[in-house]
């Protein structure tokens, strides 16, 4: 198999890529036009092998070998020699496509290019190849170090023998894959939206505040994050436009309308835990949370309805099989349960009238129960 790996963009997540890559035995190189960014992320893992150094996870002939293996570079030409190519970079279709036509005339002809893109369609971005069947989406959830799903998207153009290749390359480097169509949020980022989403409708509807719904789904779904703790920590500027990406890419679904809440504080630069600000004060002690178990009963059963729903679309529309739904989301974002053996466990019937009775309640789509949901309670037959 394939042992080299180009990574283009040194921020957080190409960085994580990289790091991954050279800890698995694979010939890496780092690239990124800036040289603070490119020596940022030099620091950045050699802090992070040092810490696995001193935990005693790797020796110091490992740890070595792992520096041997990476290189930051400053010249795309450096691909010439990569088997695979792994984008990382600003989610701007014009730039990808800029940074992809470059690479086409680099590479070799076997060398498979790939996006870690997270909202953007595969297929748009291999409109600017000339060989757009090499071409597929290769999705890294962030630290790339430890979360153990990748999402692998190919386009309506990627050959069966390269979506294999990027398969193995990316078992060989310790992860789970779920190999999903080229939908709006793939898997992970379209059946977790309403965990925000909804969320943010409880509050601005005045039924509880932030800690209390966090509060909701941490003690009785099990959730290692409330929606808004988890909001604060991957960041307001990007939770944001992720949904309001998805919301687009969609059509104007109501089931993914954007939130005005977060909508301002993404305008008022409080992006979360990074800016010491965002649904929380980070500087100042946070509120106690209600303990109204019939509440906290009420939050939680909204939320995870929607959840499940979404889950039940994603399977009914083949953006992926019921168990790479289920295992993305417990792999992608650490969900206690995967969405669809959960509805077993609470019953789809129990799923199917909390829906109803929120969509006759409200009269929106946003609530309009799944036709795969409705096939299941009148079948009997469980998806998983």
């Amino acid at each position: 198999m394939a042992k080299r790996i180009f990574v283009v963009g040194a921020g957080t997540m190409g960085a994580g890529i990289a790091q991954l890559a050279a800890q698995k035995g694979f010939e890496t190189r780092l690239f990124d036009v800036s040289a603070d960014q490119r020596s940022k992320a030099q620091q950045g893992i050699h802090k992070s092998l040092m810490s696995l150094l001193e935990k005693g996870k790797i020796d110091a002939a490992e740890h070595e070998a792992i520096h041997g293996r990476l290189c930051a570079v400053d010249q795309l030409n450096a691909a010439e020699s990569a088997d695979l190519v792994i984008e990382a970079i600003v989610e701007n279709l014009s730039v990808k496509h800029e940074v992809f036509r470059s690479l086409e005339s680099i590479v070799s002809p076997t060398c498979i290019l790939a996006s870690n893109t997270s909202s953007l369609s595969i297929a748009s971005i291999s409109s600017a190849l000339q060989q757009p069947g090499r071409f597929l989406g290769i999705h890294f959830f962030n630290p790339a170090t430890l979360m153990p799903l990748v999402e692998i998207i190919p386009s309506v153009l990627t050959n069966d023998a390269v979506l294999n290749e990027a398969r193995a390359m990316i078992l060989a480097l310790g992860k789970t894959v779920a190999v999903c169509k080229d939908t709006p949020g793939f898997i992970v980022n379209r059946v977790a939206r309403p965990f925000y989403g909804e969320a943010l409708r409880i509050y601005e509807e005045g039924l509880a505040d932030f800690a209390t719904i966090d509060f909701a789904m941490t003690s009785i779904g099990g959730f290692k994050m409330g929606p808004f703790e988890l909001m604060d920590y991957i960041g307001n500027d990007v939770n944001y436009t992720v949904t309001e990406t998805v919301f687009e890419a969609f059509y104007y679904d109501p089931r993914f309308k954007p939130s005005f809440t977060q909508k301002r504080l993404k305008e008022a630069g409080l992006y979360g835990r990074k800016t010491g600000r965002g649904f929380y004060d980070y500087s100042a002690e946070k509120a106690e949370p209600s303990k109204d178990a019939a509440l906290l009963q009420q939050i939680f059963k909204r939320i995870i309805a929607l959840l499940i729903n979404e889950a039940y679309d994603a399977v009914l529309m083949q953006v992926a099989s019921p168990q790479d739904v289920d295992l993305a989301m417990m792999k992608g974002v650490n969900y206690p349960k995967g969405l669809l053996a959960w509805s077993e466990e609470l019953g789809p019937e129990t799923v199917l009238n909390q829906l109803n009775s929120l969509q006759e309640r409200y009269g929106e789509d946003r609530y309009r129960p799944n036709a795969l949901l409705k096939d299941r309670v009148a079948s009997g037959i469980p998806l998983v």
